[in-house]
């Protein structure tokens, strides 16, 4: 892996509470928060500044405009919801750009297990436990919070076991 160890380490406390919050509020509302994806942006402008060398930290800021502009682009044409393109924006730069092919297997294994895991949950007595979820009664819409949030703790987690 790209990411070092030590980065990793460092963005997962700050990271993983958003990424949960994400999850569950899309799955709440099926919107992601505003002000959970300024926090994440925020999260790697002031930690990021702090643990990754100059140069580094500036081409991971590109990521943040490539991925809004490409997330916009599908959002138009109807693919994605508007909070998943700004989240992925937010995470963007958490990943460093090497790891762009174990991040897709990442995000693929994760959105099928997230779509699986919803679907049975939605069909079971959990359904009971939180029965206004908006996300149990919207046909095939999903909450993508759930899979993109899933992804940036997974990738973070095994840049702190296997990042260089």
């Amino acid at each position: 892996m790209q990411i070092t160890s030590q980065s990793a380490m460092l963005f997962l406390p700050f990271v993983c509470p958003l990424c949960l919050y994400v999850a569950w509020s899309d799955m709440r509302t099926m919107r992601i928060p505003n002000l959970a994806v300024i926090a994440l942006l925020g999260v790697f402008m002031v930690v990021g500044l702090i643990i990754l060398p100059p140069s580094e930290y500036g081409w991971r800021l590109t990521h943040i405009v490539v991925v809004l502009l490409i997330g916009m682009g599908l959002n138009a044409g109807g693919l994605v919801g508007a909070g998943d393109a700004k989240f992925s924006a937010a995470a963007a730069p958490f990943v460093a750009f090497g790891d762009m092919r174990l991040l897709m297997a990442v995000f693929a294994a994760t959105l099928l297990s997230a779509w699986v895991t919803h679907r049975i949950a939605k069909y079971s007595p959990i359904r009971r436990a939180v029965p206004d979820w908006d996300s149990w009664d919207r046909g095939w819409d999903f909450p993508m919070g759930l899979a993109l949030g899933g992804t940036l703790i997974i990738y973070l987690a095994l840049g702190a076991i296997y990042g260089t």
